[in-house]
């Protein structure tokens, strides 16, 4: 067996969030990262957060949200983006799809979120 990088890089963590389990999962793919994010267990909501290239003004870039799979509401994009966006910026403007699936969706939760998520940094 040689001892090279694996196609395929993911890593994960689990931790309590204000005293829900919550487990990340972090893999990186040659056009996409893959984000799960879930205090249920499951792959929750599917979303994609892509980088706006519409955006004119370069100094705050623009992204867009699309759920894929699952329920399609205002505070799903918002978790989406805010857990997303820097993610995208680190990772040289690649697309994240994210699972979500979160029982707290508080501000305090999704700023422990996003260090979870930084501590599975595959990009």
């Amino acid at each position: 067996m040689s001892s090279t990088e694996p196609v395929i890089r993911s890593r994960q963590t689990e931790k309590e969030v204000n005293g829900i389990s919550t487990q990340v999962v972090c893999t990186e793919f040659s056009n996409y990262i893959l984000i799960v994010l879930t205090q249920y267990g499951k792959m929750g909501t599917l979303i994609s957060v892509t980088p706006d290239s519409r955006s004119n003004d370069i100094s705050t870039p623009a992204f867009s949200t699309k759920v894929l799979l699952g329920k399609d509401e205002p505070l799903t994009h918002v978790c989406a983006k805010n857990l997303a966006t820097f993610v995208c910026q680190e990772a040289g403007n690649k697309s994240v799809l994210m699972g979500l699936a979160l029982k707290d969706s508080s501000i305090d939760a999704i700023k422990q979120m996003k260090e979870i998520i930084k501590s599975c940094q595959v990009w």
